[in-house]
């Protein structure tokens, strides 16, 4: 796939904190548009830090970070739902609504990031259930669902507002081997479609089946496969 000279992502001479802690420092990449990016490294490493701090829940404290045309140092508030717009988040642990359908979490994020067009909005939740593989499952509740057809739930969640990128934290650190292999190639649609990815992820197997561009943290800094060397898929 060509990418556009324009990235999505790009990070120069960053500091991620947790608190008041250091995790990563004086980082730097980017992320073009159409990417595929792993991003590994042992548990505390900073991987979900980083992710935060890419979607807005973490400030920037140091250094640049531009993200689908923000800039994450000086985001005021009332912009980060329109930073959020343009990403789509997809977490391990799923944080659907268990007292709604389906159809009703689809809703509410649409509604909080200002769908009002209801017309729209239906024709919008059947694409989206359509595009994961679950279009008749509107009306039944999460709890009905496998943990497998819960994520693709969540995914479906995240393509509402047609994201540039998804950033997806461990989709499949709860999932079996085949259900997981079902969930990656799910993002790999997507993915051909135009959206970026990146995703966090500790599946070995995925990457050693599915080789790419790799992000690694690893004592403070992060590693990235287009420009330095290390071995990205033994054990980590």
């Amino acid at each position: 796939m060509a990418f556009s000279s324009s990235p999505i992502v790009t990070v120069k001479n960053a500091s991620v904190f947790q608190e008041q802690n250091t995790v990563l420092n004086d980082i730097s990449f980017t992320i073009d548009k159409g990417e595929f990016v792993y991003l590994i490294g042992r548990t505390g490493s900073g991987k979900s830090s980083l992710l935060k701090t890419i979607y807005a829940d973490l400030p920037l404290r140091m250094g640049h970070m531009e993200v689908a045309g923000y800039s994450i140092e000086n985001i005021k508030r009332k912009d980060i739902p329109f930073l959020r717009r343009k990403l789509g988040i997809v977490f391990q642990d799923f944080q659907l609504f268990y007292d709604r359908t389906v159809a009703e979490n689809l809703f509410f994020v649409m509604k909080a990031t200002g769908w009002t067009d209801k017309g729209k909005m239906k024709n919008r939740l059947a694409d989206v259930l359509m595009k994961v593989g679950l279009g008749s499952v509107g009306n039944k509740m999460p709890h009905q669902l496998s943990g497998g057809e819960q994520q693709r739930i969540v995914i479906a969640r995240a393509l509402l507002n047609e994201p540039l990128i998804l950033v997806a934290d461990e989709p499949t650190g709860n999932l079996d081997p085949e259900v997981s292999d079902g969930i990656y190639r799910l993002f790999q649609e997507i993915n051909n479609s135009g959206t970026s990815i990146l995703m966090a992820t500790h599946n070995h197997r995925m990457l050693k089946e599915h080789p790419g561009r790799v992000l690694k943290c690893e004592k403070g800094k992060v590693l990235d496969s287009r420009i330095d060397i290390f071995d990205y898929r033994t054990e980590y």
